[in-house]
């Protein structure tokens, strides 16, 4: 019985092994390599998953990392797990909560007074939660549009003129291919309306990922020829702990394993296409476009200019900035 039982599986498991190999030669790599010496990052969300790794491979390179957290605890453990086995570059914990307008505030206060340059800025942090949960950020927007777009959105803007500065410089939106199942509904941006659930996963998250690809698009349109390009990044099926307030049955991880075999990346993988936006130099010249794989990706969506401009324009009065470039 077992016998005929190991025949069975591992033809199975070189199946899965070989298709998995397959994949990971079209996921595609960051190429450059060069010194980062002199250079400044900062990144949100940079004490866990690809924020992390993204923080290791730059300091391999000599990069200082300003690295922008909620949790300063666990952000010096990221810093120490990093230290393990990288001695080069240098890590800076700056306190961060994307939730809370003032928390932002106070940290691009704290960044421009003790940091002269900025050349990378990467918007990483992201958050997801189940939809019943109904979660608000500390200034009552929803969660996702809170935390995902709009607290990046306000980041971004307090920071632009330093980066205008230093130029030539970069900001990097990590997105994802779930902007496809996006809407943007300007009479329900809170969700007080509620949201159509469409397959397993929360429709706000979704739109929250299709507000960064249209806050990237007008960006890039507002930044043209001032030596700030715009970069959006879709990192891929990454595993981090994005999902980890979402609780799953025994009986989901059993039927999910196989999948999560095939297409889940590791953090390494799922940085790659970020590091090819924030230090490829042979990128210097595009501004505005969707990367995935390390390569420029057509989307299905059709982003529309008139509801990018839009958006930008509630989003500063919801900020309460005056974000005309």
């Amino acid at each position: 019985m077992m016998s005929s039982l190991y025949y069975l599986i591992f033809p199975v498991i070189i199946i899965l092994t070989l298709l998995r190999k397959g994949r990971e030669r079209t996921w595609g790599r960051c190429k450059d390599t060069s010194s980062l010496k002199g250079k400044v990052f900062l990144i949100t969300g940079a004490n866990s998953g690809i924020g992390k790794e993204t923080v290791r491979e730059l300091v391999k390179r000599h990069a200082r990392v300003i690295m922008a957290c909620r949790d300063m605890m666990n952000a010096r453990k990221a810093i120490a797990e990093i230290r393990n086995n990288v001695s080069t570059g240098e890590m800076i914990p700056m306190e961060l909560d994307l939730a809370s307008l003032a928390s932002i505030r106070k940290f691009a206060h704290n960044v421009l007074n003790d940091f002269p340059e900025i050349h990378v800025l990467v918007n990483n942090a992201g958050i997801y939660v189940p939809l019943n949960h109904r979660a608000s950020t500390k200034d009552g927007f929803e969660i996702h549009f809170g935390v995902n777009h709009l607290g990046h959105f306000l980041l971004t803007n307090l920071l632009l003129d330093r980066l205008k500065l230093s130029a030539p410089s970069r900001i990097v939106i990590v997105t994802s291919k779930l902007l496809e199942s996006g809407t943007i509904d300007f009479s329900n941006l809170n969700g007080e309306k509620g949201v159509i659930t469409k397959g397993r996963m929360n429709p706000a998250y979704c739109n929250s990922k299709l507000a960064n690809a249209y806050f990237a698009m007008e960006l890039a349109k507002k930044l043209k020829n001032s030596g700030v390009n715009v970069y959006m990044v879709c990192p891929g099926f990454t595993y981090t702990g994005l999902f980890r307030n979402v609780k799953r049955s025994w009986f989901h991880y059993i039927i999910f394993s196989p999948v999560a075999f095939l297409f889940l990346r590791t953090v390494y993988q799922g940085a790659q296409t970020v590091l090819h936006c924030a230090t490829d130099a042979s990128l210097s010249n595009e501004n505005g476009l969707l990367y995935r794989d390390c390569k420029i990706y057509k989307s299905k969506k059709e982003l529309e200019p008139e509801m990018a401009s839009k958006l930008w324009e509630i989003s500063a009065n919801f900020t309460e900035i005056n974000a005309v470039l």
